[in-house]
C-alpha cells in the first residue's frame, strides 16, 4: 500500500472551530455561567413599551396573576388556613408567618411555596447564636441577634439572585441535605423532651451526647402528667400523619392534625387547671400585629461575625431548602420557576422580615404540599394564610395562654420526622458509596458535634471528591468490539479486543493544571505496562489518545501534551489525538504557530480512522 493510498483512507480532517474575538469568546462564558437559562430571550422582537411591561412583571410575578384572578381560584387558594407554630419563642413565629408570605406573594414565582419559619433554619440559628448568648439570661440581645442574622441571611440570599451566583448553594449536594437533614430531625426532637418530660434546667447544648446527659441527670423533675398528655397527642399527630401517607386524598387530616392539637390540648389544660399539675403552658401572649425591629439590628463589632457567618449558613441553608421544594412541586405541575428570582424573592422578604419582628424564613415542604393537595393555583395562598395569622395576631392571642409546650413540642417532632427519609439513604447506598460516606458524615457530625460543624464536614468531604475527580481524571484503555468499528472501555465492555500494535487511551476530562502531572505519569505507566506484557505477538508502535471527552484544556494541559509526544517519540513510538474538541483543537493550532508539535497527519477525527490508518503504515513499514 502507498502513502497516497493510506493519505486517502483518512478522508474526515480535524478542523478548528471557526475564529472569534477574545471579547466574544468572554462574552459567551459569562452568559453560559451567569445566564445558562437567558432569562432576557421573551424581550427579543418586542417594542419599548412591551418590554418595560415584561420588566416589571419579571420583577413583580404577582402582576401575571393578578389581572387574571378570579373567585374560583381563590376557592382553590384557600386550601391552607393555619400557621404552625414555631419553635423560637411562638409571637415570633406568628409573626414571621405573617410579613414574609405577603412579601413573597408579590415577588414570588412560585405558585405552590408555602413560606414560613422552618425547622432546619431555626434550629442552626438557635445553634450558633446559643454559642455566644444564652436566650435565657439576655432576651433581648438573643432577639437582637436573630434579627441581625436575618437580615445577613437576606442579604446574602439577595446578593445570590441579584449577582447570578445560584450555583454556590449546588455545593450542598444530595446526599449532604439528606444525612444533614436527619441528623437535624434527631437534634430537633431531641430538644424537644424538655418539652415532653417537664424538665426546667435542660442543657442548652445541641450534642446527641448532652442531650441525653440531662434527660437523665435530671429525673426528679420528670412530670407523669406532660408525659402522658405528650405521648397521647403525639399519638394522635402520628396516627393523623400515617392516614394522610397512606390515602393521600385524605391529605387534610395531617393539615389539621397540629391545629386541632392545639385547641383541643389548651381546652383540657384550661377545664382542668393542669397548669397547677406540673404542665407548662405558653403564658400571657401580647395582640397585635408585628413591631417594627429594624431598631433592633445589631451590627456591633462583638457580635458582627457571628451575625454574619450565621446569617450566611442559615441564609444558604433556607435557601436551598426553598427552591428544592419550590422546584420540585413545579415539576409535579409542569411549570418553571426561576431559580435566580426566588433568591431575591426569599432574600428581600428576609429583609423586610428582620425590620418586622421575623427570623428567617423560606418554603417549607409541609406546608408547600398541603398548598398543593388543596389545589392552589396561585401565590394567593400564601395572602390567605398570612391574613389567617393577621387575625389570630388581633384577636385570638388570648386563647393561646393555656397552650401547653408539650404539645407544641409533640408538634415539632411529628413535623421534622418526614426529614428523616430513609429510602434516600438506601438508594444512596446502593448507587454510590462515596456518596454514602459524606451522608454518614454529615449525619454523625451534626448528631456528635454540632449542627453547623457537621455541615461543614459534609461539604468539605463533597468538595475534596470533586477536587480529587478534577486532579486525578478518570483515564480508560479502548479496544475494538469484534465484528465492529466502535472502540470502548475494555473493563466495561468483556467483548472488545485490543488492537496489536496500538495502545488506545481516552482521556473523559478537562486537562488543566491540576492534572496534568498525574497524566503524564499515567500514560507512561501505561506504556510500561504494555511493554512489559507476556505472549506479545505484535510489539508496541502507536499510541492514540481519544480528547473526544475533553471539554476544555489550559496552556499547562498543552504543554502536557507536547512534553508526552516528545516523551512517546523519544522511546520510538508516535502519538497520535483522535477528535479534539473545539477550545482543544483552537489551542492545538496556537501552539503549532510558534512550533509545528501536532502534525495533521497526527489529528484524526475517529478512533476507527486512527486504528485503520496505523495499521496501514505498520504493515508498510514492516519488513
Amino acid at each position: 500500500m502507498t502513502s497516497t493510498e493510506i493519505a486517502a483512507m483518512a478522508v474526515h480532517k480535524v478542523v478548528p472551530p471557526p475564529p472569534r474575538s477574545t471579547a466574544s469568546k468572554m462574552k459567551a462564558r459569562v452568559k453560559e455561567t451567569f445566564f445558562p437559562d437567558d432569562p432576557f430571550r421573551q424581550f427579543k422582537g418586542q417594542p419599548r413599551r412591551t418590554q418595560w411591561l415584561m420588566a416589571v412583571k419579571y420583577l413583580f410575578p404577582i402582576l401575571d396573576w393578578v389581572p387574571s384572578y378570579s373567585f374560583s381560584l381563590f376557592k382553590s387558594d384557600f386550601g391552607i388556613s393555619y400557621a404552625k407554630l414555631a419553635s423560637l419563642p411562638p409571637i415570633i413565629g406568628l409573626y414571621s408567618s405573617f410579613v414574609p408570605p405577603m412579601v413573597y406573594a408579590v415577588l414570588g414565582s412560585s405558585r405552590d411555596l408555602a413560606v414560613g419559619p422552618v425547622s432546619i433554619a431555626s434550629l442552626v440559628m438557635g445553634s450558633m447564636l446559643r454559642e455566644a448568648v444564652s436566650p435565657s439570661a439576655e432576651p433581648l440581645l438573643f432577639l437582637q441577634l436573630a434579627f441581625s442574622s436575618t437580615f445577613f441571611a437576606g442579604l446574602v440570599q439577595a446578593s445570590l439572585g441579584i449577582l447570578r451566583l445560584g450555583f454556590i448553594i449546588d455545593f450542598l449536594s444530595k446526599a449532604t441535605l439528606v444525612g444533614f437533614m436527619a441528623g437535624a430531625a434527631i437534634i430537633v426532637s431531641l430538644q424537644q423532651l424538655k418539652a415532653l418530660l417537664g424538665i426546667v434546667h435542660f442543657t442548652t447544648e445541641m450534642g446527641l451526647v448532652p442531650v441525653m446527659a440531662s434527660v437523665f441527670h435530671h429525673t426528679q423533675e420528670w412530670s407523669w402528667q406532660t408525659i402522658l398528655m405528650g405521648v397521647c397527642f403525639l399519638v394522635l399527630l402520628l396516627t393523623a400523619r400515617h392516614v394522610s401517607m397512606r390515602w393521600p386524598k385524605l391529605f387534610w387530616v395531617s393539615a389539621c392534625a397540629p391545629l386541632a392539637s392545639v385547641i383541643i390540648s389548651t381546652l383540657l389544660v384550661f377545664l382542668f387547671k393542669a397548669q397547677n399539675h406540673g404542665i407548662s403552658i405558653i403564658g400571657q401572649l401580647k395582640c397585635g400585629l408585628n413591631r417594627p425591629s429594624w431598631d433592633k439590628l445589631l451590627f456591633d463589632s462583638t457580635y458582627l461575625g457571628l451575625t454574619m457567618k450565621t446569617g450566611l449558613i442559615t441564609g444558604i441553608l433556607s435557601l436551598t431548602e426553598g427552591i428544592a421544594v419550590g422546584r420540585t412541586f413545579a415539576s409535579l405541575k409542569d411549570y418553571q420557576v426561576d431559580g435566580n428570582k426566588e433568591m431575591m424573592a426569599i432574600g428581600l422578604m428576609n429583609v423586610v422580615g428582620s425590620c418586622t419582628s421575623c427570623y428567617v424564613t423560606t418554603g417549607a415542604f409541609s406546608r408547600s404540599a398541603v398548598n398543593h393537595n388543596a389545589g392552589c393555583k396561585t401565590a394567593m395562598s400564601n395572602v390567605v394564610m398570612a391574613l389567617t395569622v393577621m387575625v389570630t395576631l388581633l384577636f385570638l392571642m388570648p386563647l393561646f395562654v393555656y397552650t401547653p409546650n408539650v404539645v407544641l413540642g409533640a408538634i415539632i417532632i411529628v413535623a421534622v420526622i418526614g426529614l428523616i427519609d430513609v429510602p434516600a439513604v438506601y438508594q444512596i447506598w446502593k448507587m454510590d458509596k462515596v456518596d454514602f460516606l459524606v451522608c454518614v458524615c454529615a449525619f454523625a457530625g451534626v448528631i456528635f458535634i454540632s449542627v453547623q460543624e457537621g455541615l461543614a464536614i459534609a461539604v468539605g468531604l463533597s468538595v475534596f471528591r470533586v477536587l480529587l475527580q478534577i486532579t486525578r481524571p478518570k483515564m480508560i484503555i479502548q479496544g475494538k468490539i469484534k465484528g465492529t468499528d466502535i472502540y470502548r472501555d475494555l473493563h466495561q465492555y468483556k467483548e472488545a479486543q485490543r488492537v496489536p500494535g496500538i495502545l488506545i487511551l481516552a482521556i473523559e476530562a478537562p486537562i488543566n493544571f491540576t492534572n496534568s502531572n498525574y497524566l503524564n505519569e499515567r500514560i507512561k505507566r501505561w506504556i510500561e505496562e504494555e511493554n512489559s506484557m507476556q505472549n506479545k505477538q505484535t510489539e508496541l508502535h502507536f499510541i492514540i489518545l481519544d480528547l473526544s471527552a475533553v471539554p476544555a484544556i489550559d496552556t499547562s494541559g498543552i504543554a502536557f501534551l507536547i512534553d508526552i509526544k516528545k516523551s512517546i517519540e523519544k522511546r520510538g513510538l508516535e502519538l497520535v489525538l483522535v477528535n479534539p474538541t473545539g477550545e482543544v483543537m483552537e489551542k492545538i493550532q496556537r501552539a503549532n504557530e510558534a512550533q509545528n508539535h501536532f502534525r495533521s497527519d497526527c489529528l484524526y477525527l475517529t478512533t476507527g480512522e486512527a486504528v485503520a490508518s496505523l495499521s496501514a503504515l505498520a504493515k508498510m513499514t514492516t519488513p
